[in-house]
């Protein structure tokens, strides 16, 4: 069963990543990570209404959330 495009943004708040105001349009929101530079997460659609991730979403999330840990690794000196 697909996740929820709610549930994929409650894992990019986890992993420190911030929703950029303004820079989605229509139903997409951009979220960065304090660690990762010009790095970007762009992901559509809605969470009100209990949208389906698609599974390109779940990969580019999963793929931001490992990136934004091995850089807190190296950031830590780990």
């Amino acid at each position: 069963m697909p996740r929820k495009i709610r549930e994929l943004k409650r894992d990019l708040r986890q992993a420190g990543f911030e929703q950029q105001r303004g820079r989605g349009k229509g139903d997409h929101t951009v979220w960065r990570h304090p660690l990762l530079g010009r790095y970007n997460v762009n992901l559509p659609g809605k969470d009100k209404d209990g949208e389906d991730a698609k599974h390109y979403q779940e990969t580019e999330v999963r793929e931001g959330i490992r990136l934004a840990r091995e850089a807190e690794r190296k950031h830590r000196g780990t």
